[in-house]
């Protein structure tokens, strides 16, 4: 999730057609350097639906063909039966090919068919990760600006996190306004940094005017307007943001299984506290990384802490098996009404705090690279 970004803004890559393939597709292609075994492919969601299994195949000597029938173009992963990887695609064509060699696979970059559509999202996530990279520069550039002084560091640290995310907010304003797939739209939007902005919600009705009978996307635009109208009515807490160098704020809820677990228990390790939700597709993009950093640094005094926005135990459960998070997890199941929104102040997921042993807070909204270069730092 280490990567909330503010990118090169002139980055654009269009389709050059917004008319899709309905009905059948297949993916087919050749993987190189691994075992015959089953591949799932499965169709994903941006909403609180967990991945369905659509097609299955048996990898034989490298060689597969998976097919399925959609409605519309959407979003599609094979999964291995015995592997680790993960390719996700859209079914922008109704014949795709996807090689790979599993062996000299790059896990950092995103492989994709040779689509339009594909190569537009693959050129986003690239886009993404880049401007990523660029802010955790700059963000320790700034921390050797005001050696020895906390006060001064601090204001440095907000004035340089409020240019970044402003930034930000303009690359996916401008992407958004241009991108001509509505999928890929999808992802830009579920990406954007600070979804309560007037700008953004002029952004989204023009996407519903662009892309009138794509349902995925119109549905994805229905949950934002009914998170920001949520936001609007009066509350009783006045939400404040605990700032890097606070102690976290306490809270409990209620565990998967009806038990009470505070912050507080987690004193004297280092633990990341993740707020998402079953129904959120940029927290559910974000988990992989959440579980990779979980369990590269577990065994080094760190843990995460889940703190679901969900209202359905339901579909609570069924995303943490499916996206396998095997660490502590909890909701009160009040959605944004929960008061952990108001004690810490934010207004979109998926966001965390990262939280020292003694229970000072010392980073916030860590995504995608930019966890784990933070905790390669830190848990040294």
């Amino acid at each position: 999730m280490k990567k909330l970004l503010s990118f090169v803004v002139g980055i654009l890559f269009l389709l050059s057609c917004n008319q899709k393939p309905k009905g059948e597709f297949s993916i087919t292609g050749a993987f190189k350097n691994v075992k015959d075994q089953h591949l799932y492919l499965e169709k994903l969601s941006f909403s609180n639906t967990p991945p369905e299994v659509v097609d299955t195949a048996m990898l034989q000597q490298g060689k597969y063909t998976l097919t399925a029938v959609a409605a519309e173009e959407g979003v599609y992963r094979i999964r291995f039966e015995k592997e680790k990887n993960i390719f996700i695609f859209l079914n922008d064509e109704s014949s795709l090919r996807l090689d790979a060699d599993i062996k000299t696979l790059d896990p950092s970059m995103i492989h994709v068919p040779n689509s339009a559509g594909n190569n537009l999202l693959k050129n986003l996530f690239t886009s993404i990760s880049k401007r990523a990279e660029t802010n955790e520069a700059e963000a320790k550039a700034l921390d050797t600006v005001a050696q020895g002084n906390a006060d001064s560091l601090m204001a440095i640290r907000e004035e340089g996190a409020a240019l970044r995310q402003a930034a930000d907010m303009q690359f996916f304003i401008s992407f958004l306004d241009s991108c001509k797939d509505p999928v890929v739209a999808m992802f830009a939007f579920g990406n954007a940094v600070s979804p309560s902005s007037q700008s953004l919600e002029q952004t989204a009705n023009k996407l519903v005017k662009k892309f009138p009978n794509h349902k995925g996307l119109n549905d994805m635009i229905k949950e934002y307007k009914k998170f920001l109208a949520a936001k609007t009515e009066p509350k009783e807490q006045k939400t404040t943001k605990p700032t890097i160098g606070t102690i976290a704020p306490e809270f409990s809820m209620m565990d998967v299984d009806g038990k009470p677990v505070s912050l507080s228990a987690f004193k004297g390790q280092y633990v990341l506290v993740d707020f998402w939700a079953s129904w959120c597709g940029p927290c559910r993009g974000e988990n992989p990384n959440v579980v990779g950093a979980y369990n590269k640094y577990k065994n080094k005094n760190f843990t995460v802490l889940g703190v679901s926005l969900d209202e359905e135990k339901t579909k609570w459960l069924e995303a943490i098996k499916a996206d396998n998070l095997t660490w502590k997890q909890i909701s009160d199941l009040k959605g944004w009404y929960s008061p952990v929104v108001a004690q810490y102040g934010f207004d979109g997921i998926p966001y965390n705090v990262l939280i020292d042993p003694t229970g000072k807070i010392i980073a916030t909204e860590l995504r995608g690279s930019a966890l784990e270069a933070f905790l390669e730092d830190t848990l040294k």
